[in-house]
């Protein structure tokens, strides 16, 4: 397709100029619209004439829909653009993009959708549908242990999911680690059993706290459900997390004053399974937890990272360095040409 679109661009580049002007006008109508057209043009750099011109085109082939508030895609609009955005990433470099963060991270492969997740709430939807399809390339047929952490992009995967994932495959989500305490909607318990449901596949449970004492922490897991669980996630061939930055994971973690302090003091930057990292991957406090341990990531066959926006370059960069090699990462453009910057490879 990529030796296609060249063909074309020395044949007719007149109509790769026209791909990559409407291919533009869809990506912004679908990422912030509902949208006017003399802000769209504005974002752009078009006239107002000129995008006037393009949007009666696009209105013509059901694209596009205007409405009081402003323009958006028509649901075939939106699946023209995803096959559009698409095409356009191979011609427009994404392509080139991804390899390069997967090289410089050293890991399996490294998927980059549209857009700056800080900036437009859609983006979610994207990197969504891409964490869909890297589990239904990764997964093989028959039975599937999948480990899944909690968290605010966990959830909104999960509510993105559907029962074609389960399509000649038996799915078994354990969540990977406790968490009681945490808001309902974004515990692991909860992420795994909405996976469950959407998939047709099962759950195993795991209810205990997160952050617990030595002795507690013994107890628990002498507990027959605890350790059943526990067995699992052992048998785990697949885990689904993300990389949090370290600040906001302490706060919503609910860490005293004096752990906050030294968070600072040791300029930790990432925090992902219980683990705050600094700038130079070095885990700087780790929180006592129970479930599955960032150790044992080398020895799951499929590790997927779902983060992005470009606040999150920083702690996405600083905890890659520990990745393991068989990781595929899912990020934004936010994010991806943040850690790029400067980045020779």
């Amino acid at each position: 397709m990529e030796e296609f679109l060249s063909v074309i661009e020395k044949v007719a580049p007149d109509v790769i100029d026209t791909l990559k002007e409407r291919h533009q006008i869809l990506r912004n109508i679908y990422l912030l619209g509902p949208i006017g057209r003399r802000v769209l043009a504005d974002k752009i750099g078009i006239s107002e004439r000129s995008l006037r011109t393009e949007v009666e085109v696009l209105k013509k082939q059901r694209l596009i829909l205007s409405t009081k508030s402003g323009m958006l895609l028509t649901p075939y609009g939106e699946e023209t653009y995803r096959s559009l955005d698409h095409l356009m990433g191979q011609k427009l470099g994404m392509r080139d993009k991804e390899k390069n963060l997967a090289i410089y991270f050293q890991i399996e492969q490294c998927v980059i959708v549209s857009g700056d997740l800080d900036k437009q709430s859609k983006v979610i939807a994207d990197l969504s549908r891409a964490t869909f399809e890297t589990l239904d390339f990764l997964l093989p047929e028959g039975k599937n242990i999948i480990a899944v952490m909690g968290g605010t992009t966990m959830a909104a995967v999960a509510n993105r999911i559907d029962e074609s994932l389960a399509r000649n495959r038996e799915l078994l989500f354990v969540p990977a680690r406790g968490g009681l305490g945490e808001s309902v909607d974004i515990q692991a318990n909860s992420i795994s059993a909405r996976l469950a449901e959407v998939t047709g596949g099962k759950n195993q449970a795991l209810y205990v706290p997160e952050q617990v004492g030595k002795e507690t922490y013994e107890f628990l897991l002498q507990e027959p459900s605890v350790k059943k669980t526990l067995d699992l996630i052992k048998l785990a061939n697949c885990v689904i997390y993300s990389i949090g930055d370290a600040e906001h994971m302490a706060k919503r973690r609910g860490l005293d004053d004096e752990i906050l302090a030294l968070l600072k003091e040791k300029a930790a930057v990432a925090e992902s399974f219980g683990e705050f990292y600094n700038a130079d991957g070095e885990v700087v406090y780790k929180i006592p937890r129970i479930g599955m341990q960032s150790s044992k990531l080398t020895t799951v066959p499929s590790a997927i990272i779902v983060a992005a926006g470009e606040s999150k370059a920083e702690a996405i960069k600083a905890y890659m360095k520990n990745a393991p090699s068989q990781t595929w990462l899912i990020t934004d453009e936010g994010a991806a040409n943040q850690i790029l910057k400067g980045i020779t490879l």
